[in-house]
């Protein structure tokens, strides 16, 4: 029998991104929607087959839907997470998770007490590169590392469509906080999936360049302890930014036996072309002959909508044949975690320590 997938919301844009993959996989059915646009919920039934559900409980309520994923605005996470867990449907839902510490533990709670499985879509673990990187750091190939830059930037705020059109919801303070909540917390979960938990954070965030939305660029350190493959005190430096055009270097790891710069990770370094013999990643080790930079055989992903075409894949994998959630509710947790702590040390001036000691929502 198909895996009957329902969408509650395609207020995110990633969203129609999914079902544009999910249509085509066998073992789906595009089962039914709703959304609080009943025009964007009628246009996105008809453009994938399926029917336009009115009322959100009767598409919770219908016994052959087995899944949802959820695409609203980021403050009705919560509610909705809440309302399909309780009527047994699992979920993939659009990052980030909540916008708030006590929203999180109340969907952690909903998911642990009735035993739905539950992922965020964080794209950013699917990307074959990030992956192969991962191994490196774990492996041990760098030695431990010492300090790690990652830039995860957006031109959104520069799009006259994107701030008033239909996604303007992603600029209000109420739906979504800010552009570095909003688009940061990818950043925040790849140092957290690669390195742990950090322990503290100085940030700025404000905006530099546009005032349309109430922040479009921060920069967080966060401080990490060590570990067999993180030196203790680790600094994780997140560069994000919702002004950036195009651009190239993305991430860097500094380790005491070597180096890995990756290219071409974000989405203005995708966004341009590319040389033909483009490389993604350089790796440096400290003990090889000649100090020149290798080019491990990686691919690149030919787009940044290719990293978020393969988010839907790994979450029918795991429902249907057992596969690990890609990202599970308490990790989902801590991206949140990390972002409002920058927030806080951002509106502040001071470093902030981990865990938050109560829900930032300054």
């Amino acid at each position: 029998m198909a895996l009957s997938i329902g969408f509650i919301s395609f207020a995110h844009g990633h969203v129609g991104m999914y079902a544009d993959v999910l249509k085509d996989m066998r073992e789906v059915r595009l089962a039914a929607c709703w959304d609080e646009d009943p025009q964007r919920g009628r246009a996105a039934a008809e453009r994938y087959g399926m029917r336009w559900m009115p009322v959100r409980d009767d598409l919770l309520g219908d016994g052959s839907i087995h899944a949802v994923i959820i695409g609203s605005p980021t403050n009705r996470h919560a509610e909705h997470v809440i309302a399909a867990a309780h009527a047994g449907k699992h979920v993939l839902c659009q990052k980030p998770m909540a916008l708030a510490l006590a929203d999180c533990d109340r969907m952690i709670e909903a998911v642990r007490k009735t035993g739905i499985t539950f992922s965020i879509a964080y794209q950013m673990r699917h990307d074959p590169v990030n992956q192969a990187m991962r191994e490196m750091v774990r492996e041990g190939r760098l030695g431990r590392i010492g300090h790690a830059r990652r830039r995860h930037s957006i031109p959104v705020l520069f799009n006259r469509d994107f701030v008033t059109g239909p996604t303007r919801w992603h600029i209000d303070p109420v739906q979504n906080k800010g552009m570095f909540m909003d688009d940061a917390v990818h950043a925040a979960d790849w140092f957290y999936w690669m390195f742990g938990k950090p322990v503290s954070v100085m940030a700025e965030i404000d905006n530099v360049l546009t005032n349309v939305a109430p922040d479009d660029t921060g920069v967080a350190i966060y401080r990490f302890p060590g570990s067999d493959h993180v030196a203790p005190g680790m600094m994780g430096i997140l560069l994000n930014s919702s002004v950036v055009h195009a651009g190239q270097n993305t991430t860097e790891l500094y380790g005491e036996e070597g180096v890995l710069i990756q290219d071409y990770g974000d989405a203005p370094s995708m966004s341009i072309a590319r040389p033909a013999d483009a490389k993604p990643v350089r790796l440096f080790r400290a003990d090889q002959k000649e100090r020149v930079w290798q080019f491990p055989d990686l691919p690149i992903p030919a787009s940044h909508g290719d990293r978020i075409a393969a988010v839907p894949r790994p979450f029918v994998e795991c429902l249907l044949h057992g596969a690990p959630v890609p990202a599970t509710a308490e990790e989902g947790r801590v991206g949140v975690e990390m972002i409002l702590g920058a927030y806080e040390s951002a509106r502040t001036g001071r470093r902030v320590s981990f865990p938050l000691e109560k829900d930032q929502n300054a």
